[in-house]
């Protein structure tokens, strides 16, 4: 695991969710390392529409599974993501936003840092998601 990872804007790497708790290694955050073969890098607020793609992409992210102490997402929850996952998700117009300061530098091996951006979830003034 990368214990000092850098997040795409340069940063250092924050957590991306504990209520679910995320990530390959279930630390909160989307670190990486030789064993994460799903590369589970991108920090994303889900919606009602990824977890319906994935779930047809045979990825359900939404029922519970108690015995993995996985409860189930629901849209709102971050959740970091395997970056071929959301590659799919935005070519078929449903890519969840993107946690940038959670999401880990190697996602920009497979996304330009401008496609990211584009797709950034952000609070609006009066504390609404926008993105």
């Amino acid at each position: 695991m990368d214990d000092l990872a850098h997040n795409v804007l340069g940063g250092e790497l924050q957590a991306c969710s504990f209520d679910p708790l995320t990530g390959f290694y279930r630390d909160g955050c989307c670190h990486t390392g030789a064993d994460d073969a799903g590369t589970h890098v991108v920090c994303a607020r889900v919606t009602s529409e990824f977890l319906a793609f994935s779930v047809a992409r045979g990825n359900d992210l939404v029922t519970p599974r108690p015995q993995w102490r996985f409860a189930g997402l629901k849209p709102g929850d971050r959740w970091c993501l395997c970056v071929s996952r959301w590659l799919e998700a935005l070519e078929a117009g449903v890519a969840p936003p993107v946690v940038l300061e959670a999401t880990h530098h190697n996602t920009l091996q497979h996304v330009p840092l401008e496609v990211l951006q584009q797709h950034a979830w952000r609070k609006t003034e009066d504390g609404r998601t926008a993105g």
